[in-house]
């Protein structure tokens, strides 16, 4: 199977909808892997897409966790390191995507499903989502960002908890511990996810890069070095085609109509 079928690259407007297909669960092998890699380097050399979507073809899962039967034949050290190395510098490319990348989570996101989640910017799930870093079950670990990025997110004692007890979370429970930032009925979910992701191209490209890697870079800097950063960056804007537009827009009393990129 050519590996653009395992990972299909779909443009609407300004938004790349990625979608992995690897049935029954969109299991993330290597094949898969290297799949979603060809498929970030089809967005980032597309100059039109400002935001991206990734989620899981089907409706039973976005991806139900790393390929079992590929983690059984890496067991001891050498096979164990290149498969994490694999897909934390895959999760990692993610998380640094220079436009805002949303998960929308269509089903199950178990292990490395999840870790693949929590490495997008934006999380928006089905209300028949189910969520877990379910490593803990086969005797391991989250290698792929789990036990970094969750706690970040949620707070380490939530976090440990579902890493230690491979306990899974339904979408009403995701959204009240902040694991997604919205739940909404499955057969909505891409045309808000969709939505979400037009009322963010409709903004000032560089205002958006800027926030974001004001926000990403500042979680990994003391406090006083991410202040600078940001202000860095506010600095830079001030001066572009986008802020223009926006105070002129203010000032005529019209939403603005930024076309900078």
């Amino acid at each position: 199977m050519p590996e653009e079928t395992v990972c299909t690259v779909q443009k609407h407007g300004h938004i790349a909808l990625l979608a992995i297909d690897n049935p029954p669960v969109n299991a993330l092998s290597l094949r898969t892997l290297a799949a979603l890699d060809l498929a970030l380097d089809a967005v980032e050399a597309s100059e039109e897409a400002k935001a991206v979507i990734i989620t899981g073809a089907g409706q039973k899962a976005f991806v139900g966790g790393a390929d079992i039967r590929e983690l059984d034949a890496a067991r001891g050290v050498d096979g164990g390191r290149e498969l994490t190395e694999r897909g934390q510098a895959l999760f990692n490319r993610v998380a640094g995507f220079r436009a805002p990348v949303i998960a929308a989570i269509n089903g199950v996101a178990f292990g490395g499903g999840l870790e693949l989640a929590l490495a997008c910017h934006l999380r928006i799930c089905s209300d028949s989502a189910l969520m877990g870093q379910t490593e803990i079950n086969l005797g391991i670990m989250p290698g792929w960002g789990g036990t970094q990025r969750l706690p970040r997110l949620i707070g380490p004692a939530r976090a440990l908890a579902l890493i230690l007890t491979g306990d899974r979370v339904d979408a009403l429970e995701a959204h009240r511990i902040g694991l997604v930032h919205r739940v909404v009925p499955a057969e909505a979910l891409m045309d808000e996810a969709l939505a979400l992701g037009e009322r963010i191209v409709e903004k000032s490209a560089p205002a958006v890069a800027s926030a974001l890697r004001a926000l990403v870079d500042g979680l990994e800097m003391p406090l006083d070095a991410a202040l600078r950063h940001e202000a860095d960056l506010f600095v830079a804007l001030m001066g572009t085609a986008g802020a223009a537009e926006g105070f002129r827009a203010f000032f005529e009393k019209r939403p603005p109509r930024f076309t900078d990129s």
